[in-house]
């Protein structure tokens, strides 16, 4: 096994407000519009998260489909989620955002860690994960939550 982190994050700063952020990272439906790491494919609509607990399907790249459970909730501020095959137990990997209101916007970190992940066999995915794929994932989101507030201003 190689010496890569185990827990990576990127982090900047999104002229948006945490509202229409977490919208778009808590519909899962949404997803696949941002996700810069190039892996989600689809979504049922209809499947909002509200709370730990919550279980939405999303459909990944090569048509895997996982059930991702909601291990951490603060509406506006955090969610994070464990991915598994649909009716095995999580393998142990993560993904987690965190919303800071701050002057000038919202800072947005997002993380994956797979420091819980016991799987050899799944090594070699995780460590595909790179800061670089998470800082495109907020830099996608950024833009479409910019975009969304923009039209609600002009609309407004």
């Amino acid at each position: 096994m190689s010496d890569a982190p185990r827990i990576i994050s990127a982090e900047r700063l999104v002229a948006a407000r945490p509202t229409t952020l977490f919208a778009l990272i808590a519909d899962p439906s949404q997803q696949p519009r941002w996700d810069g790491n190039e892996n989600l494919a689809r979504a049922a609509p209809g499947q909002r998260v509200h709370a730990v607990g919550d279980v939405f399907v999303m459909t990944n790249v090569g048509d895997r489909v996982r059930e991702n459970r909601i291990v951490e909730f603060v509406e506006g501020e955090r969610i994070a989620w464990l991915p598994s095959p649909v009716g095995e137990a999580a393998p142990g990997h993560l993904w987690r955002w965190e919303l800071e209101t701050t002057a000038g916007g919202t800072l947005v970190r997002h993380t994956y860690d797979w420091s819980g992940l016991t799987d050899t066999t799944r090594f070699a995915r995780a460590q595909a994960n790179t800061v670089e794929g998470l800082a495109a994932s907020i830099d996608r989101l950024a833009a479409l939550a910019e975009q969304l507030e923009t039209g609600q201003s002009a609309a407004g």
